[in-house]
């Protein structure tokens, strides 16, 4: 073991419930993948494809629904061979498959008890047809990298579920998601052009093959001829055939898609249908081409306030007939809770309890349209009554596209920020059901009234142009009573749907295990029955996802509840949504900003020093803190702003020894010693072959601990210039701080020109606002060094420093302060403040703290000159800039300096933070897979970011040389022969 390895124990809840959870993982699972599961599965796919360790099952065990089931192993499956393999072993074996993508489905279908297969890692992949007619999918894309690869040819998917930045679009079409606009015309069911699938048997479908039914009646005789009996007998039956056709005149994705057999000639064409909203039920989707839409841009919005849920409700056949695209429904609950969202206005929380709103949305090619359709919106809300109970409602339509865009975040959030506002330590319910438009009041009516009843202060939003409305609902699954409360209300609500309004129990969530005991309720014997054998004709041996859609147990959907106890105050709201898993850095090596929290809840279930919490305290370490970035981008995708990363800072401040903590404060102390002996370290390492440093920072990494000793890395540049420019105090517009990472390493090796302070020093000069460099600012640092590492005296210590300093140089902040690395300029501007004194709190703020990437943008380019340009450039922007908002402006910079600009679509934290990427570079190289195979692809005659220490990462994972904007720029605007 290494010298300084710390303590699992320190990582040990120290307050926990006075009793177990009931659903807490019992300790006869704590090894693992039993045998011979464990041993079959690893000769047969090899041990890197399967997941066995007891952290891993628990943390694939949770989803965005309210149940946990954990698998007995986890399959990473690479290939359709990785997939037909464990179907093969799975039917010999008797044994059952769940596949899983993303895990944002809502009522339990990602989840399974026996192989739980990993279809989201390594089946990502977009390529645009027909130039964006269609396009063609793998199951494990982002619905939103889909669309930004659609939208440079201005087309759209239809689906346009609320977590497409997280949901993947194999999931959407196993679900038949719809979302906000989709309706029943735009959803998977409608565009899908053609679908790659492999059934149990393990036979692989392309039903785009003109050959597909004849290959297909070969492998699959019995599969066919049932497939067209069934057909015959469907259509055999009038009221059968009428009840089917009347069913998705509305949304429903309850039971199996029955209309294929009406819509399909061929058992291809069928199967085609049948897959759409399949669950995982049939077989796996492994490849999908899209019908995509025209993405039109023309947009007007308004966010209208009515004084009740059914007033609100009963305006919406108005806006319907007016055109609109898209009509959603907020409650006061939602408006309300909305509040913890980023961007919304703080006195929404003052809304009262009966408020309710209407977002709705006109989309049109052209102006021309945009304008008929703002006047016919204009007239439809001159009949209605509006109200305006507090100051920031308007009213009104708007074509700003900030304003809308909060709007829609606000809608988008409703699941997360009325979950996250729930009580600590209950679990959430999400329902989804769907009426005919012009019984939606009725239908709020009675769901108001039923709610009441049984308790429960729901939240109410939806798609309220197609009757589809949502709830949630929040109880102690670890209390019988609040089950049986919840069990009494699912029946009277399924009735009240089914038998008032002949609704959707599932509209567009799917029916998952949360509906499927009452299937029959909503489709009747006949169809139910229809299924089933649907059912056994395609998985005879019922080896895909039992019990997800066709469940004879009349309480299976009170099986498997989720307990969700309280855990450290930073992420207790998680409704473990995984809207933070695709930004995540080290979701493809260790662990999700999801899975640190659903590891930390079971620990919690746990009793003190079980087997299982040993052995989940055991792979914490590395697996959750050791391998966070800490970037904190998983605290921009959640919509409540949960920062998982700064739960895994204090998780390693906890882990440092007094004696740890009094050596950061020391080098925090006498950091200018430090800075000026870490460059000279550099400088002679610069003299010393790669290869004996990579070897002697190995062998002290393991006597020491990996987590302390930084790996050499080839790509680490040499030392920065010994002195800084010199620069006048005198008429300078701005200070300019030149950061520590700066003052010590140099730009990229073989480069010529100037260094970045140079470069800076010199744009600035020419566009008229000269700076000054302070002549102390040697020994002072943004404090990320500390922060990042959990040193909370040492990040103290500098970050009163600097404040104190910045202060004094700006001349108490009558100059802006700009900073020549983004993750400084974070650091500086935001970062520093809970550790500052509260005399430090006060001077902070009158610091204004600019980014140079922005002075640069903002200040300097109106009075540059461009005198050359080059061909092409690709950018890479950092976490940081997304945390200040600074992408535009690296974007307008280099377009200046290029004539081709580029960010590439999966470009995200490539994880260097700082040192992280030299303590563990399998994070580096895992978060930058997808971008640096993008930048490798073609020539790009300049690769360029703001952060030194990133582009040293973007440099190992691209073989490329990465530099600052700025130095482009100042070559683009150096005067000729200059």
């Amino acid at each position: 073991m290494p010298l300084l390895e710390p303590d699992p124990d320190i990582l040990r809840p120290t307050s926990r419930p006075a009793a177990p959870a009931p659903d807490r993982v019992r300790d006869d699972r704590s090894p693992g993948t039993p045998e011979p599961l464990r041993g079959d599965l690893v000769a047969l796919l090899g041990e890197d494809k399967v997941l066995t360790g007891v952290s891993d099952l628990v943390r694939y065990a949770s989803d965005a629904s309210p149940y946990r089931f954990m698998p007995q192993v986890v399959v990473v499956a690479e290939d359709l061979d990785d997939i037909s393999a464990v179907l093969s072993y799975a039917r010999g074996k008797g044994r059952e498959v769940v596949f899983r993508a993303a895990g944002t489905s809502l009522n339990g279908q990602a989840q399974g008890e026996d192989i739980l297969v990993d279809v989201r890692r390594h089946w990502a992949g977009v390529q645009v047809l027909d130039e964006g007619a269609r396009v063609r999918v793998g199951p494990g894309t982002t619905v939103v990298r889909v669309n930004a690869a659609l939208a440079r040819h201005g087309r759209v998917l239809g689906p346009d579920p609320a977590s497409a930045i997280a949901c993947t679009v194999g999931g959407v079409v196993a679900n038949n998601a719809s979302g906000m606009t989709a309706g029943t015309t735009r959803n998977s069911y409608r565009t899908v052009a053609s679908l790659t699938f492999v059934l149990p048997s393990g036979t692989v479908v392309d039903t785009a093959d003109p050959g597909a039914d004849a290959a297909l009646a070969h492998a699959e005789p019995a599969l066919c001829e049932g497939l067209l009996a069934l057909k015959a007998e469907i259509e055999a039956d009038p009221e059968l055939v009428a009840r089917i056709r009347a069913k998705y005149e509305i949304k429903n994705t309850n039971g199996y898609r029955l209309d294929a057999f009406l819509d399909g000639a061929t058992p291809v064409q069928i199967m085609r249908g049948l897959m759409v909203g399949s669950e995982g039920t049939f077989g796996f989707i492994s490849d999908i081409v899209f019908d995509t839409l025209p993405l039109d841009r023309r947009i007007t919005t308004a966010l209208l306030f009515f004084p009740s849920l059914t007033a609100a409700a009963a305006a919406v056949p108005v806006f319907n007939a007016a055109g609109a695209l898209a009509v959603e429904l907020m409650d006061g609950n939602t408006l309300r809770a909305s509040v913890s969202v980023q961007g919304v206005p703080s006195d929404w929380a003052d809304l009262p309890r009966s408020t309710a709103a209407l977002l709705v949305e006109f989309r049109a090619a052209d102006l021309a349209g945009q304008e008929a359709y703002e006047e016919a919106a204009q007239a439809a809300m001159s009949r209605l009554d509006l109200v305006a109970p507090v100051a920031s409602v308007t009213n009104a339509f708007t074509r700003d596209t900030r304003t809308i865009s909060g709007y829609w975040k606000a809608r988008k959030a409703f699941v997360t920020a009325v979950g996250g506002s729930r009580p600590s330590g209950t679990t959430l319910i999400t329902e989804d059901f769907a009426v005919p438009p012009s019984r939606l009041a009725d239908a709020c009516e009675a769901l108001i009234e039923l709610q009441t009843r049984h308790g429960f202060d729901a939240a109410v939003a939806g798609h309220a142009a197609h009757g589809n409305l949502h709830f949630l609902l929040a109880f102690d699954a670890g209390r019988p009573e609040d089950v049986d409360r919840y069990a009494a209300f699912m029946d009277e609500f399924c009735r009240l749907t089914v038998e008032r309004f002949d609704g959707s129990l599932k509209a567009e969530h799917a029916t998952g295990r949360n509906i499927a005991p009452f299937l029959e309720l909503e489709w009747g014997p006949t169809a139910t029955a229809l299924m089933w054998r649907i059912k056994e004709l395609i998985d005879p041996d019922g080896v895909l996802a039992p019990r997800v859609v066709l469940d004879r147990d009349p309480r299976a959907h009170l099986r498997g509840l989720k307990t969700i106890p309280r855990i450290e105050l930073i992420a207790d709201p998680c409704i473990e949504c995984g809207f933070c898993e695709p930004t995540c850095p080290s979701q493809d090596v260790t662990t999700t900003p999801r899975q640190r929290i659903v590891l930390r809840r079971e620990m919690m279930r746990q009793p003190a020093g079980s087997d299982v919490e040993e052995e989940l305290l055991d792979a914490y370490g590395y697996d959750a803190v050791d391998t966070c970035a800490g970037d904190s981008t998983c605290k921009l995708a959640c919509p409540v702003g949960i920062d998982t990363g700064a739960m895994m800072k204090d998780f390693r401040h906890a882990r440092h020894s007094p004696r740890e903590e009094r050596v950061a404060a020391f080098t925090a102390k006498n950091f200018k010693a430090v800075e000026a002996s870490a460059r000279l370290a550099v400088a002679a390492a610069d003299r010393v072959s790669d290869r004996l440093l990579t070897a002697v920072t190995r062998t002290a990494r393991k006597a020491v601990r990996p987590d302390l000793v930084p790996e050499w890395l080839p790509e680490v540049p040499g030392a920065a210039p010994r002195g800084l420019p010199r620069t006048a105090r005198a008429d300078a517009t701005a200070v300019y701080y030149p950061a520590c990472v700066n003052r010590i390493f140099g730009g990229p090796e073989g480069r010529e020109g100037p260094s970045l302070p140079e470069a800076v020093v010199a744009v600035s000069a020419r566009a008229g606002k000269p700076v000054w460099i302070p002549d102390d600012v040697s020994g002072t640092c943004c404090a990320t060094i500390w922060h990042s590492k959990g040193y909370d005296s040492g990040n103290a210590v500098m970050a009163n420093r600097i404040v104190e300093a910045a202060w004094a140089w700006t001349n108490g902040g009558r100059l802006p302060l700009v900073v020549d690395a983004s993750s400084c300029t974070l650091g500086i501007a935001h970062e520093v403040v809970p550790y500052l004194t509260p005399e430090n709190k006060r001077l902070h703020q009158e610091l204004t703290v600019v980014d140079s990437i922005v002075w640069a943008a903002e200040e300097l380019l109106p009075g540059l000159t461009v005198h050359r340009t080059i061909d092409s450039a690709v950018l890479h922007p950092t976490c940081s800039m997304r945390h200040l908002g600074d992408e535009e402006q690296l974007r307008a910079v280099a377009e200046v300096c290029a004539d081709e600009v580029v960010v590439p679509d999966d470009a995200g934290c490539c994880a260097f933070a700082g040192d992280r990427g030299m303590l563990h570079k399998e994070l580096t190289e895992s978060a930058t897979r997808k971008e640096a195979a993008a930048v490798t692809s073609r020539h790009f005659d300049a690769h360029l970011s703001a952060n030194r220490m990133c582009e040293v990462g973007m440099d190992h994972a691209t073989g490329r040389s990465y530099y600052s904007v700025l130095l482009e720029l100042e070559r683009a605007t150096r005067p000729e022969g200059s």
